[in-house]
This record gives structure tokens, C-alpha cells and sequence, in this order.
């Protein structure tokens, strides 16, 4: 039986992320641009999230979702579209998957999230084939900037 190990694909590929999810506003939601996985088949695409907090208010924190679809992106978890412009994109998830969580304890202060797995918050199997990041802000005020990036892995024979 052959050994299996990763092939990590490119570093920091770029999550779309809403023109005003940089200043999305606390308690608002924003969907990124889709991520479509139907190509490059990624058993695992691991999620790093950025943001630079105003002034906090506590318990201070960004709630990282993935939504995702199995009709080639058509439709998502809690019907979240693929946005690249919209910042207020659902009032609650309860289907989205939680994938992370990003505590902003201190003003003006930028944070980075550890690596947040896809496969994981889909009960370990693979990816789907087209998946959305959704960022909550639970800060207590706007953001001041965001970005998002992945890196996908596959698997091969050792």
C-alpha cells in the first residue's frame, strides 16, 4: 500500500473579500467570491483571516464561516451568494460551518487567524466544489481593514 503525503499548492492565493469588508461594521456579515475547487480538487484548502480592529469593545472577536455548495456554485449554505461588493450578507448562519474564531482584544491592532480548516468543518471529507468564507465582526466597532488568503493541499504517493 502506498504511503500518502501532502502536496501543498501555492501559498497565499487570495480570498475576494467585499470592497467594504475592510470597514465592515460590528454585528455585520460579508461573504467572499467564491472559491472554486472543481479544477485543482484540493482534499484540504486551509483559510488565514486578517483584520485591523478600530477601538474594541469586550469580548472582542471575527467569527470565520464557510458555506458551501455541491451545484457548481450556484446556491449556498443559508443561501449566501458570492459577493465581491455587498457587506451585509445574512443576519444569522446557522448552516454555515464555524471554522474559526479571531479574538481582537486591542485597538488598532492587526490580527492574524491560525490556519482554519475547510475539510474539517465538512466532518473531515474533502472540500466541495465551490465554497464561500463568511467574516462576522463581533468587534463592538467597523473593521478598518480585512484580507484572506488559502493554500490548498492535495495528496500524493510517497
Amino acid at each position: 500500500m502506498p504511503t500518502l503525503k501532502p502536496l501543498y499548492g501555492s501559498n497565499n492565493q487570495t480570498i475576494t473579500l467585499p470592497a467594504g469588508a475592510p470597514t465592515l461594521a460590528n454585528g455585520s456579515l460579508s461573504s467572499s467570491a467564491a472559491i472554486d475547487n472543481s479544477t485543482n480538487l484540493y482534499a484540504e484548502i486551509l483559510v488565514t483571516i486578517v483584520v485591523t480592529v478600530g477601538t474594541v469593545v469586550a469580548p472582542a472577536y471575527v467569527n470565520v464561516y464557510v458555506a458551501g455548495s455541491t451545484d457548481g456554485g450556484t446556491t449556498y449554505s443559508d443561501n449566501a451568494a458570492a459577493s465581491t461588493t455587498s457587506t451585509t450578507l445574512l443576519s444569522t448562519t446557522p448552516n454555515a460551518r464555524l471554522i474559526g474564531v479571531i479574538n481582537t482584544p486591542t485597538n488598532a491592532t492587526a490580527f492574524r487567524s491560525h490556519p482554519m480548516s475547510v475539510a474539517l468543518a465538512f466532518g473531515g471529507a474533502a472540500p466541495p466544489d465551490h465554497l464561500l468564507i463568511i467574516i462576522e465582526n463581533k468587534t463592538g466597532a467597523a473593521l478598518t481593514a480585512a484580507s484572506a488568503n488559502y493554500q490548498g493541499i492535495q495528496f500524493q504517493s510517497a
